[in-house]
């Protein structure tokens, strides 16, 4: 169990106020269950809304490939627990067509009925786990972002970039008044090399993937495959203790905190081009939406390598765009520090849904 802990709600003049259906004011109290299910982990809460308010009742994350099917994992989270649920609200790592959806990275097909039937629960909310990212925005408060790039005051479209175990992306339509979240699939469209050794690096994952996305280069796979394509191509030494350590850690986890250390020139360099290449997909996503309104970086790895974040390399390499570098120079980027902003914005996409 865990402590209850506030959040800001949308009566309170969020930071990012998402679009709501709901005419009325008075909003239903309820007990919602959320989860953020992704390729490696996923998180389960318990939420209460109270009084325009939401609260964590409880709170346990799982290895997502360590269960059969998120009903099993669900049962085993719930075992303890004797409070009514009044709805469910999951976010996916995975394409949701008609509230059913495969997951990309993790073998589970989630399908809504069958949820609703099992569990007895009416209420069952599914979207794209970026989606829910973007919800999740709502809920944040000024310390949970840090700003990469000022740029101007100029409402519109906004969108979100998350490297993890993949990348995902979101888009927000900003409609004059509210935000609109909708999701997309772009961390699977391809990586575009710009230069002789990017060019180089696409043929060697061309060779080991066949097709070349951006979620290839921009996730955590994707900073150890860079790793192993610098060794390769540049014929460099791997000192002996790092093979060992990529054998008993998570390579990717080894890979940027030898970087951000400065004890490894390879995983410095290999975290650099990740920096490099999240900024090119990111002024890319930026223009595709004119998005004005902001560029919000989530997912699990930028939030913890902050302290070898190279602003000047991100910032650098977001404005590579020929004529446009005058709108993307206008383009506000903010890193996303708050990890559990997918789970509160699954809680909140449920709570509008139980209040329309």
């Amino acid at each position: 169990m865990v402590g209850k802990t506030e959040y800001i709600s949308l009566i309170n003049k969020p930071l990012f106020p998402i679009y709501s259906s709901s005419n009325s004011n008075a909003k239903k109290d309820c007990t919602i269950l959320a989860a953020d299910i992704g390729g490696t982990k996923t998180n389960l809460a318990l939420f209460q809304a109270k009084e325009g308010k939401l609260s964590t009742l409880n709170e346990k994350f799982y290895p997502t490939k360590n269960y059969n099917s998120f009903i099993a994992m669900l049962k085993y989270f719930n075992t303890n627990s004797h409070i009514p649920i009044d709805c469910i609200s999951l976010g996916v790592a995975g394409p949701v067509i008609n509230g059913k959806v495969q997951g990309t990275n993790f073998p589970w097909v989630i399908d809504r009925e069958e949820i609703s039937k099992e569990l007895q629960i009416s209420s069952v909310s599914i979207i794209n786990d970026m989606e829910a990212n973007a919800y999740g925005l709502a809920l944040l408060r000024e310390k949970d972002l840090l700003e990469i790039q000022k740029g101007s005051n100029i409402s519109g479209n906004a969108a979100i970039i998350s490297p993890g175990t993949g990348l995902g992306e979101v888009g927000i339509f900003w409609d004059g008044m509210h935000y609109h979240p909708f999701a997309t699939e772009g961390g699977h469209c391809d990586f575009s090399p710009r230069n002789d050794l990017e060019l180089n690096l696409w043929t060697c994952m061309h060779k080991k993937y066949n097709h070349v996305s951006w979620e290839r280069i921009i996730s955590g796979s994707g900073i150890y495959d860079i790793y192993q394509f610098l060794i390769e191509h540049k014929k460099l030494y791997e000192p002996e203790y790092i093979k060992q350590k990529m054998f008993l850690e998570n390579p990717a986890a080894v890979i940027t905190n030898l970087g951000m250390n400065g004890k490894d020139t390879t995983c410095k360099e290999t975290l650099n081009l990740f920096i490099k290449f999240l900024a090119v997909e990111s002024a890319q996503l930026a223009l595709k939406l004119k998005a004005t309104g902001g560029i919000f970086i989530g997912g699990g790895i930028v939030p913890k390598i902050i302290q070898g974040f190279d602003k000047t390399i991100f910032k650098t390499n977001f404005s590579q765009s020929g004529r446009l570098n005058k709108l993307l120079a206008m383009v506000p980027v903010k890193i996303i520090l708050n990890e559990k902003t997918p789970l509160l914005g699954a809680a909140y996409y449920g709570y509008l849904v139980h209040n329309n």
